[in-house]
């Protein structure tokens, strides 16, 4: 999922973002960050796909202008990334 996929544009440009946060649930997975991860290689471990790197760290409040992990944190898993399309459809048509 692109993340500027639900963002409104016009003449090219992006007018907003939405603002998404990712609230905790019972389905969510936690994990205990290792030497060496980040936040694209997990995203493709769990969600398939290393550009939705951004949703771990929007749910995590990481990642700002790094994708590394410091290691021995838990990381939430916000799952499954479905309910987190769904969601930021429903946003973007003002829902």
């Amino acid at each position: 999922m692109n993340r500027y996929l639900f963002n409104r544009i016009s003449d090219n440009k992006y007018l907003t973002s939405i603002s998404t946060t990712f609230p905790q649930s019972l389905t969510d997975k936690y994990i205990i960050v290792r030497d060496g991860d980040r936040l694209d290689t997990l995203a493709k471990e769990f969600y398939d796909n290393e550009n939705d790197w951004w949703i771990l760290a929007t749910a995590n409040n990481l990642g700002k202008g790094n994708l590394n992990i410091p290691p021995g944190i838990q990381l939430r898993i916000p799952f499954p990334i479905v309910r987190l399309k769904d969601k930021l459809q429903s946003a973007a048509r003002g829902e």
